[in-house]
């Protein structure tokens, strides 16, 4: 594939223009320390890498101001199309994506990173308490004030961002260009509604997990819980990628496919599922999460590998979730076409 800096997307219709190997910064300030970060910073700038994504509840803002120093020490900022997120961190009173809640958000991550302008603006999840109305009159305003350039969202139902975009147009505010879903082998349930949505919308996305959790590099197993510094070892029962809710044939099916794979290329099994990733529709920035600099050099060395047209058939295939019952089984049926293998088609 080539050197990251040479394989450059557009985020959107129009969006800002990065490269697809992304960093993000969660680790920041927790699993990691400044210095550490720091360190994984300058390794991804040295890569050729130019997109940044943290957000104001990694480590309670020290992940944005960790990387606004940074930018400030460095003069990367010229360099770096920066991304950050607002919604599960609101000030005293709000709802976190209220017109209040984003308003404040968006200044204080302003401030904690140092900048004039957020490249690249995102909410971070759906909020039942905040009328999409107001958040989009919020978003607006930043992105009329010069505050925020591009608007993004994240971690919502096909429904719900079809919602946005829908409320978007017809009130006349700020339309998102971008998503931030969960994706990869292990979780592909974002192919069902998301992605063909995304597809009619012309929306890019910026996968967050592309190792499904540490899953994706061979260092779990079946028959052993997870010890020591690694995410699982320090809290097995962590978000979505839980051990027990991870360790199941599927699982272990899907990593004998990558791991065949990676054989194949004498390459590391973690550079086999993000490879596979970028081949994906609609994915702008694949977004890479490590504890150091080595680790992250094994996911941005990625870049480097050529999947062969029939390896990815292949991890495709050995992947598919299988079809929920109704409608989507009911409609295969029905159009006499396998699902999974017909959007592997459509959107590959």
């Amino acid at each position: 594939m080539g050197s990251l800096a040479d394989d450059r997307r557009m985020l959107g219709d129009g969006g800002p223009i990065v490269t697809s190997l992304g960093l993000g910064t969660m680790t920041f300030g927790a699993e990691a320390n400044e210095a550490e970060s720091r360190r994984m910073l300058d390794r991804y700038r040295e890569s050729g890498g130019t997109f940044i994504d943290t957000a104001d509840v990694y480590s309670a803002g020290n992940s944005e101001r960790i990387v606004g120093g940074w930018l400030a020490d460095t003069g990367a900022v010229d360099d770096m199309v920066i991304a950050t997120k607002g919604r599960f961190q609101p000030p005293a009173g709000s709802s976190g994506a209220s017109y209040r809640g984003i308003s404040k958000a968006i200044d204080a991550s302003l401030g904690r990173l140092g900048l004039d302008a957020i490249d690249v603006y995102f909410v971070h999840g759906w909020d039942p308490a905040a009328p999409v109305e107001d958040t989009l009159a919020a978003l607006t305003r930043a992105v009329d004030a010069g505050k925020i350039l591009t608007v993004g969202w994240s971690n919502t139902t096909a429904w719900q961002f079809q919602k946005i975009l829908d409320r978007a147009r017809s009130g006349g505010y700020v339309v998102p260009k971008l998503f931030q879903p969960q994706y990869n082998l292990l979780d592909r349930t974002i192919e069902l509604d998301l992605i063909p949505l995304f597809l009619e919308e012309g929306i890019s996305i910026t996968p967050w997990s592309p190792l499904g959790g540490g899953w994706l590099t061979g260092k779990y197993r079946s028959d052993r819980r997870p010890e020591g510094a690694t995410r699982l070892g320090e809290d097995p029962e962590r978000g979505v990628e839980a051990y027990d809710k991870r360790n199941v044939d599927r699982t272990w099916d899907i990593l004998e496919q990558v791991d065949a794979v990676a054989r194949a290329h004498d390459a590391w099994v973690g550079a086999v599922a993000i490879g596979w990733l970028l081949t994906r529709p609609t994915v702008g920035s694949v977004l890479l999460g490590a504890r150091n600099a080595e680790q992250l050099q094994q996911s941005l060395d990625a870049v480097e590998l050529e999947l062969t047209d029939e390896e990815v058939d292949r991890l495709t295939a050995g992947s598919a979730p299988g079809i929920p019952p109704y409608p989507y089984g009911f409609l295969a049926d029905l159009c006499g076409v396998d699902v999974w293998r017909t959007l592997g088609t459509q959107i590959g």
